[in-house]
C-alpha cells in the first residue's frame, strides 16, 4: 500500500501506515499505531457558555453576523519553528453562524465549532470542537469515541464556527488527500481510534503528520516544543512539551477553562516561583 490512500475501512487497521500521505516524512521516526479510546469529552448537544465566551458589543464592522469573543490566544513553536498561531493581531478570529459559515467553506476544510448560547446552569463548555468539512453541509469528526459523518446543522446548530485551516503552519496536504484520510476513517470507533481529540484528527486529516495521534512519535530530549500564552498587556507565558499530543492536550484543557481562570491560575503560579 505505501503511501498510496485506498479506501481502508476493510482493512485490519493494524495493517495501516503510520506514515505521512505526501511523503515527506523521515523513516527512521517512522512509529507503530498506538490505540486509543478517545478521552476528550465532547459533548455537543449539552454546552454551557463561560466567561471567555462573552460576546463583546459589536462593532459597525460587526454587523454581518460575525461576532469576536473573548479568548485564550496561542502560539505554539518546535523549536524554533512556529507550528501554529491563533493570534488576533494577525488572523480573523471571528465566529459566524453555521449558515453564514458554509457560504465559505469549501471540501477539506478544518471547521471549529463553539457553542455560545447563554444557558440556565452557565456550566463550563469543553474544549471547541474540530471537524473535516466535506461539502454539501457534511462534516466528518471524531464525536464520543467514533469517527462519523453527520450534518453540521444537528451537530452544531447552536453553534458558531469558523474555518480554522491555516492555524497550523505545516504544509498541507490537497483536498482530495484530506477528503480520502477523513472518508477511510469512517466508521472507527473505541481501540481502533489513535487520536485523543477532535482537534488532533482533523489536522491529521489535512496535514498527515504523524505528529497528531496519540503516541505518534518518538520522545527525545532535542524534541521539544513550546506553547506560548498570550495574555494581556503583552503578558506572554510559556510551556514546553515533549510532544505535539501533549501541547494539543494542554492547550485544549486551557481553552476549555476559561481565560479569566488561566490568568487566575498563572498568577498563582508566577507568584510561586
Amino acid at each position: 500500500m505505501g503511501n498510496q490512500l485506498d479506501r481502508i475501512t476493510h482493512l485490519n487497521y493494524s495493517e495501516l501506515p503510520t506514515g505521512d500521505p505526501s511523503g515527506i516524512e523521515k523513516d527512521e521516526l517512522r512509529v507503530g499505531v498506538a490505540y486509543f479510546f478517545s478521552d476528550e469529552e465532547e459533548d455537543l448537544d449539552d454546552r454551557g457558555q463561560s466567561e471567555r465566551y462573552t460576546v463583546r458589543d459589536p462593532s459597525p464592522s460587526e454587523t454581518e453576523g460575525h461576532i469576536l469573543l473573548n479568548e485564550i490566544e496561542f502560539s505554539a513553536y518546535s523549536c524554533q519553528e512556529c507550528i501554529f498561531s491563533k493570534l488576533r493581531g494577525s488572523q480573523d478570529l471571528s465566529v459566524y453562524p453555521m449558515q453564514g459559515l458554509l457560504t465559505f467553506c469549501k471540501p477539506g476544510d478544518l471547521l471549529e465549532l463553539i457553542f455560545i448560547c447563554p444557558t440556565a446552569d452557565h456550566t463550563l463548555p469543553p474544549s471547541p470542537h474540530w471537524a473535516v468539512y466535506i461539502g454539501q453541509g457534511q462534516i466528518i469528526h471524531l464525536h464520543r469515541g467514533e469517527i462519523r459523518k453527520d450534518n453540521v446543522f444537528e451537530v452544531g446548530g447552536g453553534c458558531m464556527g469558523r474555518v480554522v485551516s491555516s492555524w497550523y503552519r505545516y504544509r498541507p496536504l490537497t483536498a482530495e488527500l484530506v477528503l480520502q484520510n477523513a472518508c477511510g476513517h469512517l466508521g472507527l470507533r473505541s481501540d481502533e481510534i489513535c487520536w485523543t481529540n477532535s482537534e488532533s484528527f482533523a489536522a491529521w486529516c489535512r496535514f498527515g503528520n504523524r505528529e497528531f495521534k496519540a503516541s505518534g512519535e518518538v520522545h527525545s530530549g532535542n524534541l521539544q516544543y513550546f506553547l506560548k500564552l498570550h495574555l494581556e498587556e503583552n503578558n506572554i507565558h510559556t510551556m514546553r512539551f515533549h510532544s505535539l499530543e501533549e501541547l494539543i492536550r494542554e492547550k485544549r484543557n486551557l481553552d476549555a477553562s476559561g481565560k479569566l481562570r488561566v490568568i487566575k491560575e498563572l498568577s498563582m503560579m508566577e507568584n510561586k516561583e
